[in-house]
């Protein structure tokens, strides 16, 4: 028993041939070896176009980057960097002003204090269970009536008066529709309040959040919603999204 154990203990592996000479030995001419882990879905720094570098950290695992992180391991995976993933002008206007990129446009009537809706989805594929990091901002134009049915110039909204939007998303895993629980989970929420005075200009405020969480292996879709907050009595229109914004979804691996 004790030859047997030994003899398991030391054994060598060998591809391509019957009398391996290391513990692996990959032997051929055009042999190859694939890591999975380092190929281009994986890994940032490997673009699938060129060779990437491979290094040996301290404990002897091979990795793509520079060396940094923890364990000098590299182990953020950007999945999505978009630099503009709101629709700038949905509407269509004909004209190169700016000004025309209302973005998607909720409207909080006469009637209402508070409307919410959907901005975009985005869809995408988590290689393994993983930790999600999504950072997003978001640029917001405010007016006093529906910027959807025409173009500039628009109404202001009342002078003195504050108005409040929100953003956040929620996470449909595996992109199967919504349970409860699913639904019931708000990530990356943040609020600003908006005024503007008698005399003042329009402009487009910003604001962004962020939001971890774990998924599964799989594909799964995000969605952003708007919520416009106002005195009941006022028409307030706010178009989110009409210049540059960011969405990036990376993994901690």
């Amino acid at each position: 028993m004790f030859i047997l154990l030994s003899s398991l203990c030391s054994a060598q592996v060998g591809i391509g041939t019957t009398n391996p000479q290391k513990e692996l030995h990959v032997a051929g001419a055009n042999s190859t070896i694939r890591i999975v882990k380092l190929n281009s879905f994986y890994n940032p720094d490997n673009d699938g176009l060129k060779p990437a570098k491979v290094f040996v950290d301290g404990r002897g695992d091979l990795a793509i980057g520079d060396g940094s992180g923890s364990g000098n391991v590299e182990s953020l995976n950007f999945l999505i960097v978009n630099n503009n993933f709101i629709i700038d002008n949905p509407n269509n206007w004909n004209t190169q002003d700016e000004i025309n990129n209302t973005g998607v446009v909720i409207n909080n009537d006469t009637i209402q204090s508070t409307v919410e809706g959907e901005l975009v989805s985005v869809t995408f594929a988590v290689p393994n269970q993983s930790l999600v990091e999504v950072k997003y901002g978001i640029t917001l134009y405010c007016k006093g009536e529906n910027m959807k049915a025409h173009a500039p110039p628009y109404v202001d909204i009342t002078p003195g008066e504050a108005i409040n939007m929100v953003t956040y998303f929620r996470i449909d895993i595996n992109g199967d529709g919504w349970d409860g629980d699913e639904w019931n989970k708000t990530y990356g929420e943040k609020g600003q309040y908006h005024e503007t005075q008698a005399g003042g200009i329009s402009g487009f405020p910003y604001m962004n959040g962020q939001g971890y969480f774990s998924l599964p292996e799989g594909t799964h879709k995000i969605y952003f919603y708007g919520v416009v907050n106002d005195h009941e009595a006022s028409y307030t229109s706010v178009g989110f999204g009409g210049l540059q914004d960011y969405l990036k979804i990376r993994i901690y691996n």
